[in-house]
């Protein structure tokens, strides 16, 4: 890497991989076991220490502390692993923790993703790809963020909770339950509020589509006969409808926190 691209005051340990054009800003400290990949750049008073790869073209402003020991009783040293994705944006104060033995021994961020002002991601997360963390969002360990979530700002995810393709997270939500695909859920305890219907259109979700995951979403949370009979009508009534198939495999998929529902009922999908 040329010396030029490593601003002076920065320390980057040897064995570091480092593409020739990162840039490394003023006082920023890099580990020995790091790799930036093309177009990396640390603005300043970053640092990135542990088994961490960071994916081109992705930038890291100041204070963020990337790849340090997770927050975690059980972890002792294992050889744990941060994988962090292409063009993404990690803002002021983030931190990020790699895996644990427990947990599967990786974190991972995908692509193009935007981590505001002091978010956190724990140990041994899933987080897919576009996923925006809004500021203060903290998001504990073992939990699986699909693609195209947004989180609003100071949002706490308990661990192992599930977040589905394309949800919404409202502001100041405590969320302790799996939210569906395509869901929107508010409130502490959260509750699911409805389909993401503003999401789906921003993104320009066919309007048939649409029409049927709204219709699946009423039968899925109607008051007649159990969660899992209401799975399996909607999976062979819309078994052509890849939306609803997403959805049905999400609720039909068991996972270590229960299914965030709508409260007393309500189930407003407009």
């Amino acid at each position: 890497m040329a010396s030029s691209n490593v601003h002076p005051t920065a320390l980057v340990a040897a064995g570091a991989r480092l593409d020739a054009s990162v840039i490394v800003g003023p006082f920023c400290i890099v580990g020995a076991e790091v790799e930036l990949a093309a177009g990396v750049e640390l603005i300043s008073h970053v640092v990135v220490e542990g088994r961490t790869r960071i994916g081109a073209d992705t930038r890291v402003f100041p204070f963020a502390s990337i790849g340090h020991q997770p927050q975690d009783l059980k972890y002792h040293g294992e050889t744990s692993r941060l994988s962090i994705g292409e063009r993404c944006s990690i803002r002021e104060n983030v931190t990020i923790n790699p895996g644990t033995e427990g947990g599967g021994m990786v974190t991972s961020i995908g692509n193009d993703c935007l981590l505001m002002a002091s978010a956190h991601v724990a140990h041994d997360c899933k987080v897919g790809n576009h996923v925006v963390l809004a500021n203060y969002v903290g998001v504990a360990g073992h939990c699986v963020i699909g693609d195209y979530v947004t989180i609003g700002g100071i949002c706490v995810i308990h661990q192992f909770v599930r977040v589905g393709d394309h949800a919404f997270i409202g502001a100041q939500s405590m969320v302790d339950g799996d939210v569906i695909p395509y869901g929107m859920a508010v409130g502490n305890r959260a509750a699911l509020a409805g389909l993401n219907l503003v999401g789906l259109k921003r993104r320009q979700f066919d309007r048939e589509a649409i029409h049927s995951l709204r219709a699946a979403y009423r039968l899925l949370f109607s008051s007649e006969g159990t969660l899992r009979e209401r799975v399996d009508d909607a999976a062979e009534m819309f078994k052509d409808e890849p939306l609803v198939q997403n959805m049905v495999g999400f609720l039909a998929s068991a996972g270590e926190r229960p299914i965030c529902m709508p409260r007393n009922g309500r189930h407003d999908d407009r």
